[in-house]
């Protein structure tokens, strides 16, 4: 079965008119409305669309989302790691990333780095986040206020994954710069040379860096995920020095780019919802915080996957050789699955089931480290400052619809 209905020329500029809007500036500021005219048009959460020079399956529904993300036929950076030995410095970082690897040598990759983040690397993390969030919380009561984005959202993520990696603090600036050059070559943004121009001078300024770390810390191991990362095997196995490089920078950008993006949208959103809000103010515990903003917000908005071989979706059958746009942030708000989905609900008893960390082979390693991030953030907020309000309830928001996040967000406390 076709994925979709046939298209006659009136659907074709339909599809192709939602398909597009998705991407205008305009819609970064509230990008769900788009999201349900994809979903009006799709079959089974299914919507193919066909332009001149490229075609997609556009999957906005949880299920047809959430099949593609667990099926061994979904392949992640479909030729990225073949590139020829003229790619750029940003390509050349991501090709020994095993966010962008599959079967064998995916499996080879997450395992040297997940023997050194282990569950309980993690919750010794807790006590460092709380003490952070102390010391930025009580500046930002001092100010009476300040920006959610540079006074908490930004050090907080950055400071805790350099802890984690044994990297020194005097070089934060540095690391959030890179993160966010990362988080723009992986957000598929406008590559102008401009950009393309920073991306690659920040990787080389990234592989020099580590490389020269690398070899400090295995001839001298200190504590440290890094550390650990170059003295981990498997068999006899290690991280090359482009691996533990590349993977290295994916814990950095990923451990800082989506929970930074996480608690600026989650505070903004939660200012659109005083009652959820009160809720919190009541509980700051509530179990289910880290999932139900993660639903509600998706720092990750998209995915995508080349697909080897056919996958089914109820009666749907998507065909091998299809590259699948994985919309997440509308299979977060899937009215199928999420009762009322654009309400923040602590009680809802399915929040866990939400895509923010994608599903399958490349779950999200870290989802534990962010889970106690947000969890911890949101409850110490809700506790030290009940009354804060948000002074701009239309911020603007950064120019990556892929890794959505504002720039700046002003708030007061008292």
């Amino acid at each position: 079965m076709t994925p979709s209905a046939p298209m006659t020329e009136a659907r074709a500029a339909a599809v192709g008119s939602a398909i597009n809007a998705l991407w205008e500036p305009g819609s970064l500021a509230n990008p769900y409305p788009g999201y349900e005219r994809v979903r009006a048009l799709s079959e089974n959460g299914v919507l193919e669309a066909q332009f001149p020079d490229w075609r997609a399956l556009f999957l906005s529904g949880h299920a047809a989302c959430s099949a593609v993300l667990r099926s061994p036929h979904a392949i992640s950076g479909n030729g990225i790691q073949n590139l020829n030995g003229e790619a750029s410095e940003g390509v050349r970082l991501l090709q020994s990333m095993m966010l962008f690897h599959n079967g064998m040598s995916h499996q080879r990759l997450r395992g040297l780095v997940s023997a050194a983040f282990t569950p309980r690397v993690v919750e010794e993390q807790r006590e460092l986040v709380r003490s952070l969030l102390d010391s930025l919380l009580d500046d930002m009561a001092a100010r009476g206020g300040g920006d959610i984005v540079a006074d908490l959202s930004n050090p907080l993520p950055a400071r805790v994954i350099m802890g984690m990696l044994g990297l020194k603090g005097d070089d934060e600036a540095r690391f959030v710069g890179w993160t966010q050059s990362v988080a723009d070559l992986l957000g598929g943004m406008n590559q102008s040379p401009e950009l393309m121009g920073r991306i690659d001078a920040d990787a080389r300024e990234m592989r020099a860096f580590f490389q020269d770390l690398a070899e400090e810390l295995r001839a001298h191991p200190q504590p440290g995920l890094l550390s650990a990362m170059s003295a981990a095997q498997d068999g006899g196995e290690r991280l090359s020095g482009d691996e533990l490089l590349s993977n290295a920078v994916l814990l950095l950008a990923a451990g800082h780019e989506t929970t930074s993006n996480l608690i600026p949208g989650g505070l903004l959103e939660l200012s659109r919802q005083p009652e959820a809000w009160a809720a919190l103010v009541e509980n700051p515990r509530r179990p289910n915080v880290a999932d139900e903003l993660l639903r509600v917000v998706s720092p990750v908005q998209f995915d995508g996957r080349t697909l080897g071989a056919d996958v089914s979706v109820g009666d749907v059958t998507l065909p091998g050789g299809s590259f699948t746009q994985i919309m997440l942030g509308a299979a977060n708000r899937d009215p199928q699955v999420f009762a009322d989905p654009d309400r923040i609900d602590w009680e809802r008893p399915n929040s866990g089931r939400h895509l923010a960390f994608a599903a399958g082979p490349h779950y999200c390693l870290g989802a534990s480290l962010a889970r106690l991030e947000i969890s911890e953030t949101f409850a110490a907020i809700a506790t030290r400052f009940p009354s804060l309000r948000v002074t701009d309830s239309n911020p603007l928001f950064k120019p990556n619809p892929v890794l959505r996040g504002v720039q700046r967000l002003d708030v007061t406390v008292s």
